[in-house]
């Protein structure tokens, strides 16, 4: 059998030559052009969810610098308030004492100390006579700008028979127990009780 010892026509090679064209064209089309493409397509949503993922992480950085600029702000205008962490009542004893030392009388009480979760609410009510009413708001003032964050409602103000104003408010000191001591003053945690 002498099969691949004759020689091949013309038309034989042009076949042959155009069956090599078309297997070359299908191994390059299936491991090069289609693994390409692949590596083309994953790379372009990679690109795409990175792209995402930047454009979130520098709205966070312009939303972190507006809040930084506007902490600075109440900082440099002194109304920057912060939370104490549990127990800061001395602290805030004394915050009251000198903000009050100009009044012609006081009275101070407080509630019982509440929790949930990590915030501490320390409720108080207030009564002072200062002796006008400008002293009196500056007082006010001076407890909602103060540097311990309280707030302050339920406000009476009623003006006496000598000029000087009495003024009475219901407020609530907040902490933390981040960084807090915990003592026997310290109630249970609602949050945890109700899970």
């Amino acid at each position: 059998m002498k099969i691949l010892s004759r020689e091949f026509t013309l038309a034989e090679k042009l076949l042959i030559a155009v069956l090599v064209l078309i297997l070359l064209a299908l191994f390059y089309y299936k491991f090069v052009d289609e693994t390409v493409r692949t590596t083309i397509a994953n790379n372009e949503a990679e690109a795409t969810m990175l792209q995402t993922e930047l454009d979130a992480a520098q709205a966070r950085l312009m939303q972190l610098n507006r809040v930084k600029g506007e902490m600075e702000a109440l900082e440099n205008e002194g109304r920057l308030s912060w939370m104490g962490s549990y127990n800061n009542s001395k602290e805030e004893v004394a915050f009251l004492n000198d903000i009050l030392a100009d009044t012609l009388k006081y009275s101070i009480a407080f509630a019982d100390v509440t929790r949930s979760g990590d915030l501490i609410r320390r409720s108080f009510t207030l009564q002072y006579t200062a002796v006008d009413y400008a002293a009196a708001q500056d007082i006010m003032l001076r407890l909602c700008q103060g540097k311990n964050r309280c707030l302050v409602g339920d406000v009476k103000c009623t003006v006496n028979g000598d000029s000087s104003v009495t003024l009475s408010a219901a407020a609530t000191f907040y902490e933390t127990m981040v960084d807090g001591t915990p003592d026997a003053a310290l109630p249970e945690n609602r949050a945890a009780a109700n899970s």
